[in-house]
């Protein structure tokens, strides 16, 4: 990965509380496992970025070497790595997604 896709993915991560790097946007998700993160994310009531990786090939491969995850979509909090769908998932069930949201300062208002 080049500095400079890693710049960029540094700074979308860091410019936002919550970052989802997704396939599609949250309105038109083009994956499954993209479309159930947004309704997690959703059902939280949180506000959130999200990045289109099949819109920039550059951030597409540079952000699973960033992240060391193979995979999308990927959830990032306060600038920290959640995971993926799965992770994401059992954290929302298991309550510890809202542990983590409160702990990083974030209302949930749902």
């Amino acid at each position: 990965m080049s500095e400079k896709t890693s710049e960029r993915i540094k700074a979308i991560v860091e410019g936002s509380d919550i970052v989802l790097f997704m396939k599609g946007v949250p309105a038109a998700p083009q994956c499954g496992f993209s479309a159930a993160v947004v309704k997690v994310l959703d059902g939280f009531g949180v506000t959130y970025d999200s990045v289109n990786v099949l819109a920039d090939p550059f951030i597409r491969e540079g952000l699973k070497e960033f992240s060391n995850w193979p995979t999308f979509p990927q959830l990032y909090v306060k600038g920290e790595f959640v995971g993926g769908c799965d992770i994401v998932r059992e954290m929302a069930a298991s309550g510890e997604f809202t542990k983590l949201l409160e702990d990083s300062g974030i209302k949930v208002s749902a």
